[in-house]
Order: C-alpha cells, then structure tokens, then sequence
C-alpha cells in the first residue's frame, strides 16, 4: 500500500492521465480516431487524474512522507 501512496507513483498517475486525455483531443483533431474512442481514452485519462487526486488525499491522511 506504501508503494501506492509514494510520490513518484501518485505523479506518474496524473502525467498519465493528463497525457491520455491530450491524446484524445490530439487524435480526434486529427481523425486518427473516432468521437466513440476519443471518449473513451478520455475517461481512461480522467480516471487515471482522478486516482492520482485520492491516493495523493489518502496519503495526506495517512501521514505518508513524500
């Protein structure tokens, strides 16, 4: 659970999240995908943001050290 609530893994997620849902604006613009695929890697993005904001909030709870 420590491993979790570290800071690199909280970052990594809100990176990944951020970077998911710039791709789907990007890929979309670009007809790569479809508005169906686009959603959806946008909800993966804003899901993976939404885990980073309550690992990073159960950390501050905890007391973890960053």
């Amino acid at each position: 659970m420590e491993v979790l609530l570290s800071r690199p893994v909280v970052v990594a997620l809100a990176l990944l999240g951020a970077g998911l849902a710039a791709a789907a604006s990007v890929l979309q613009a670009r007809g790569v995908v479809a508005q169906r695929g686009a959603h959806r890697l946008n909800l993966l993005g804003y899901a993976c943001m939404g885990a980073s904001m309550a690992l990073f909030i159960v950390a501050g709870l905890r007391g973890v050290p960053g």
